[in-house]
């Protein structure tokens, strides 16, 4: 039950997260006095529905995204041309060309007819094309920044009020013997016994002190051991409430070298090991509020992190299908809507994490994603945001050039032509969607 509780919360997340998406396009718009038409979170049917001062406002039936509708989105034909004209010249037309020109047409006209529709004289209503390229950029990107803005406050809850995941002075693993640092394996009675074992520490311990001096966290004992060497130190631990105090003689092992927080390996790819002082036991992990200021370099990783994903998406794509259909371990840095739940109900379920714990992760999931929507929908391309947004630029710079040049103004740009272009996003988006679909569920990521 669990399971399904924490999917419901993830998807509980993602509808609010495009709602306030979709309102970071409307209210700018409605400041600006663009005539909108419509505000709905979904896609498909019409479950709910209520008109408020010429707006509707709904839920739909899949919750896979949502629409503002603006009128005038693209500018209207520049000659108008009867339907009877249309019908004929689409008989006329054949093969791709014909096609492109077809589509490309019927948006013109469909955005004429909206317009002289919506749009009344005297009314003080817009149409979107009417716009200035500022407010067209603030009402396109307005949705994004939303996206960014829930991610930032999201990430501040989770490092300021939660934390993050600190190695601890509380023990989460005693070794019972000295293996080689290359072999996973069970002990056998042929491997010396662990100087922690020998000792009596036990999992769930806190080192307080050790050789009499004061422990607060794990470098503190990590930075001990390495300068007790071979001898016998008192260690007293916390164990439930109660001080005990422990005789420990560390031994000397071939361990692996750690560079930057990860394990160093050699040309030919094998761990660089050096002997050091052993003692035979695993940190555990402990929330350690961080203070505001390291919010925004936080933020700024995700957001990095996210632009690289982005950016090597075909490929990481092209990676996933063949792992999917190959029985091969899969790329964990792109999962689909279903892989999302799936994080959220083995978070909730585990028995790995605290209370505490699993709510810091859910929210940095929900953060996490308002952080790819964000960085998603500035793509170039219609019909995310990135492409009226580049449309915006598009048509401010050949109208300025054109002023620089002394030509006359050459009116907005035909954005309609890119129509076509937007159907093959569309198709190739559904068809990304699908696959990292069956991808979760044929071979998910792994993640407890």
């Amino acid at each position: 039950m669990d399971f399904w509780w924490g999917v419901l919360v993830i998807a509980f997340g993602l509808i609010v997260s495009i709602a306030l998406h979709e309102i970071g396009h409307l209210v700018p718009a409605k400041l600006f006095k663009v005539r909108v038409t419509q505000y709905f979170v979904g896609f498909g049917r019409t479950l709910w529905s209520v008109r408020r001062r010429g707006t509707e406002y709904g839920v739909k039936m899949l919750p896979l995204g949502g629409y503002v509708r603006m009128v005038g989105m693209f500018p209207p034909a520049r000659e108008q041309v009867s339907d009877d004209a249309r019908y004929e010249a689409r008989q006329r037309r054949t093969g791709i060309r014909g096609l492109v020109s077809g589509i490309v047409e019927e948006t013109r006209a469909a955005s004429t007819e909206e317009i002289s529709a919506e749009i009344r004289p005297g009314d003080g209503r817009l149409a979107f094309y009417q716009l200035t390229m500022p407010r067209k950029l603030v009402v396109m990107a307005g949705g994004p920044l939303m996206n960014l803005l829930i991610a930032f406050v999201l990430f501040a809850i989770v490092l300021t009020g939660f934390g993050v995941p600190t190695a601890s002075n509380q023990l989460a693993s005693v070794s019972s013997c000295v293996l080689p640092a290359d072999q996973d394996r069970e002990c056998t009675d042929a491997d010396p016994v662990a100087p922690a074992a020998e000792a009596g520490l036990q999992t769930g311990d806190r080192v307080i002190s050790w050789d009499g001096t004061p422990v607060a966290d794990w470098e503190d004992l990590t930075a001990a051991i390495e300068a007790t060497g071979t001898r016998t130190v008192e260690v007293v631990v916390d164990r439930d409430g109660d001080e005990r105090a422990l005789s420990l003689t560390p031994t000397l092992a071939q361990r692996p070298v750690l560079e930057n927080g990860a394990y160093a390996t050699d040309a030919d790819g094998e761990l660089v090991l050096t002997e050091q002082p052993f003692v035979g036991v695993g940190a555990g992990q402990e929330l350690v509020p961080q203070p505001v200021s390291a919010v925004p370099a936080h933020v700024g990783q995700v957001f990095t992190g996210t632009v690289e994903i982005v950016l090597t998406l075909p490929q990481r794509l092209v990676s996933i299908a063949q792992s999917t259909f190959g029985g091969t371990e899969r790329d964990p840095g792109v999962i689909g809507i279903v892989g999302v739940g799936r994080l959220g109900g083995e978070v909730a379920a585990t028995d790995l994490l605290t209370t505490p714990e699993r709510g810091a992760v859910m929210l940095e999931i929900l953060a996490s994603l308002n952080m790819a929507l964000f960085v998603f929908n500035l793509v170039p391309l219609l019909p995310l945001d990135g492409g009226h947004i580049a449309g915006a630029l598009y048509d401010a710079a050949r109208r300025r050039l054109a002023a620089l040049t002394g030509r006359a103004d050459p009116g907005p740009a035909d954005t309609a032509k890119l129509m076509p272009l937007t159907y093959v996003v569309v198709v190739v988006l559904a068809g990304m969607s699908v696959m990292l679909a069956v991808a979760d569920i044929v071979n998910p990521v792994r993640f407890f």
